[in-house]
């Protein structure tokens, strides 16, 4: 454990992120799979949406989010 304050800080913040990063990782993931089950133009777009975000908060990096929006498209019109 950490003796000084701003250490002390700093493990709780990190915690806090770690928390919110699980929800927002497990959201995207349950989102590319309703898209992918469902093959539906709208679950898919939801999808490509929260790829996005993902991508920009710095959840996914960006040749991910590219890789797993060209799989949807891919999908979606093949």
């Amino acid at each position: 454990m950490p003796n000084i304050k701003s250490a002390k800080k700093r493990v709780l913040v990190n915690k806090t992120r770690a928390a919110r990063n699980k929800a927002h990782r497990s959201a995207l993931r349950t989102a590319l799979k309703k898209a992918v089950a469902a093959e539906d133009k709208t679950l898919v777009a939801e999808a490509i949406r929260k790829v996005d975000q993902a991508a920009a908060k710095g959840l996914i990096h960006k040749n991910n989010a590219a890789r797993k929006k060209s799989a949807l498209a891919k999908m979606l019109n093949g």
